[in-house]
């Protein structure tokens, strides 16, 4: 019989709606069960594309005896963190604080007041590599609860106490100056894999924030190093198994230092940010590895993952079907020689081991290999490896395809839509700007409501129940920027300006300047969440910043302005010291030094081809954070394009930045030569 999780819109709340566990959703009701049954309430944190959040659930909450522990000692709660990010990030810390790390599956045990008092992650069925089974830790802590029930309170309050002492100090509200990002690029510079690209060691995310910085700050100020550091990244990305070699897109991250092996579930937030990377780095060196790597994402995302509404999925998951009924990791991606030859034949089998790295011993496990490009190109004839390519992509599609976590995440489609309206525009590819105005459609129409507020998540067609938090209103509002600059349609900058409104109003701290991840008017958890540093997506508080940024120089808001400068303050405290980790915030500091500069292109009509010309030009303009308004004379979608008459009665671009403008000009290459092109 399902348990209450059965009406719920996330999948992966869904995929345990049958388990004998007696799941609730977080809620008030779950915390009032427990009070009323005198019992702590078990927390289980996870995601839809997650694989050791499969497993666990496989081993521990499939299995009616785990089960009938679990519920005959705790109020089970699951949460999906895509959908409650709040929820989340404030017992993760509580994780990372107690223990040192954290990760998913998130284990943790509440009070009936919702205070954490004992943490893990996975926990496996039966005692092993140090760890005690998940029935032992069950046992262990409902033991305690029922002997030491005072000691277990003093736990928890102590640690809700040392949660509440971690406020962020961050300096003062200046943003960073020339200084702080010097220091930045040194920094990473330390950090740097010359070898393999990247920072760090093992394992390996994309640092697509880092690369807009670094592309930023080398349209800034010339510097080669930086370009160099963000070109060879992104080479070695693409050229790795971390890119899907066939379909397109990218997985989460790379267990290796070398970008060989990924671990397989494909995000929408990491191709939609590598998407505009790849991108950029086009706009940045006409780089024709980096174009191809632009569109195949992008393509990637229009063909796997938009939903039939318009909107776009989360993930796709690590693991698949082998052919067996077992669920195995990476298996839909990876190929033995057997395998190319059944597909290619013997002679075209030898070309593609040989051109995508594909050996006897493999680099994957059962002998397979995670398909790469370790030669560059032009070694082989491209027209057979094209041949190649499209047969093992024809038969690759045979196989059980990896499950797709179908939620609307707000934040995530934003990203989108910022990335596909932009590599639609340079790339002339209508198409792609049309699935971005799709995406936003969605939002406006499911996910906002009348006044502007948003939904965090949305399924088939349904709005979740739960708040957007900052990052939603900030990446929302980052992808309607966008799209206004790419379409000329000056309803996208007025929807960005109601959701900044709301972020003025409640989600920044008045007196700081600092920005909260929920609302003031959210629901009240142990902590108020706040994280000014990047994850696997910007953070909320520099993406905020961002569109700030972008938004006063679309329409000469002082308030927006003062209110990104501001938040800009933590990034010249945390910029010098762990640049890894706020790249967004170096890549706003960057537009914020820079100006930004404001373009505004007028012609007789928008699809005049020379209005066309000099609109195009301004959006592949490098520098930092520029903002673009395309109109008629007349129009009053954009405040930029007000008292901007044509000269000489040709399409005029007009660029202006620090309350200072150049000379018009019709002239296209003049205009390139302006925004440092």
């Amino acid at each position: 019989m399902p348990n209450r999780l059965a009406h719920e819109t996330s999948p992966y709340l869904l995929q345990h709606a049958d388990n004998p566990v007696d799941w609730w959703p977080w809620s008030a009701e779950a915390f009032e069960e427990a009070r009323r049954r005198g019992v702590p309430v078990l927390l289980s944190v996870g995601y839809s594309s997650c694989h050791w959040c499969h497993v666990m659930a496989h081993e521990s909450f499939e299995d009616p005896e785990t089960a009938d522990r679990l519920n005959a000692q705790f109020v089970p709660v699951k949460v999906d963190r895509e959908e409650r990010p709040d929820v989340d990030a404030v017992y993760m810390e509580a994780v990372q604080a107690a223990t040192g790390q954290g990760g998913w599956p998130m284990t943790v045990f509440l009070t009936p007041e919702a205070e954490p008092f004992y943490f893990g992650t996975y926990f496996p069925p039966e005692p092993r590599h140090g760890m005690p089974s998940f029935r032992q830790v069950l046992d262990g802590v409902g033991q305690a609860w029922t002997e030491r029930r005072e000691e277990v309170a003093e736990v928890a309050g102590k640690i809700v106490r040392d949660l509440a002492g971690r406020e962020i100090s961050y300096g003062d509200s200046r943003a960073p100056g020339e200084e702080e990002l010097a220091q930045a690029l040194l920094g990473l510079t330390r950090e740097y894999d010359p070898q393999r690209g990247g920072f760090g060691g093992a394992p390996k995310f994309p640092p697509s924030m880092v690369i807009e910085f670094l592309l930023r700050h080398h349209a800034r100020t010339g510097a080669e190093g930086a370009l160099q550091m963000a070109r060879d990244t992104c080479e070695r990305m693409a050229r790795g198994g971390i890119y899907d070699q066939l379909g397109g897109g990218f997985a989460r991250y790379s267990v290796d230092r070398d970008w060989v092996v990924p671990h397989f579930e494909k995000m929408l937030y990491d191709n939609a940010l590598l998407c505009r990377v790849y991108a950029h780095l086009w706009r940045a060196t006409g780089s024709e590895l980096a174009r191809r790597v632009a569109l195949e994402t992008a393509d990637f995302m229009v063909r796997e993952l938009r939903t039939s509404e318009g909107g776009f999925a989360s993930a796709l998951d690590a693991d698949s079907d082998d052919g067996t009924g077992r669920h195995v990791e990476g298996v839909y991606y990876v190929w033995t020689p057997g395998q190319l030859a059944e597909v290619l034949g013997e002679e075209d089998a030898r070309l593609a081991a040989e051109h995508f790295g594909v050996s006897e011993e493999g680099t994957f496990e059962h002998g397979s290999s995670v398909l790469q490009l370790p030669q560059r190109e032009g070694g082989h004839d491209a027209e057979r490896i094209e041949s190649v390519r499209e047969r093992l992509l024809r038969s690759r599609a045979q196989r059980p395809a990896p499950g797709r976590d179908d939620k609307v995440v707000a934040a995530w489609n934003g990203l989108a839509v910022a990335a596909l309206a932009e590599t639609g525009a340079y790339f002339d590819r209508p198409d792609l700007v049309e699935a971005a105005v799709g995406a936003a459609d969605l939002l406006v129409r499911l996910h906002l409501d009348d006044h502007a507020r948003l939904a965090r998540t949305s399924k088939d067609g349904r709005a979740g129940a739960n708040a957007g938090v900052l990052e939603d209103y900030a990446d929302v509002a980052e992808g309607f920027l966008a799209l206004a600059s790419v379409t000329g349609e000056g309803v996208w900058l007025e929807f960005a300006g109601f959701l900044l409104d709301h972020v003025l109003a409640r989600f920044a701290d008045p007196e700081s300047g600092a920005l909260f991840d929920t609302a003031a008017d959210a629901e009240r958890l142990i902590r108020r969440p706040q994280d000014p540093t990047d994850n696997a997506t910007p953070s909320g508080w520099t993406a905020a910043a961002g569109a700030l940024l972008g938004y006063a120089a679309q329409t000469g808001s002082e308030a927006h302005r003062t209110a990104a400068e501001r938040a800009l303050g933590v990034v010249k405290a945390l910029g010098p010291r762990v640049p890894r980790f706020v790249g967004w915030g170096l890549a706003v500091a960057e537009a914020l030094l820079d100006g930004p500069r404001e373009v505004a292109v007028v012609g007789p009509a928008i699809d005049d081809p020379a209005t066309k010309a000099l609109h195009r030009t301004a959006l592949l303009g490098a520098a930092p954070g520029s903002v673009v308004a395309v109109g008629t004379p007349e129009s009053d979608e954009f405040p930029l394009l007000g008292d901007r008459p044509l000269v000489g009665g040709e399409p005029t671009a007009y660029v202006c930045r620090n309350f200072t403008c150049d000379a018009p000009t019709t002239d296209p290459e003049r205009l390139r030569a302006a925004l440092g092109g």
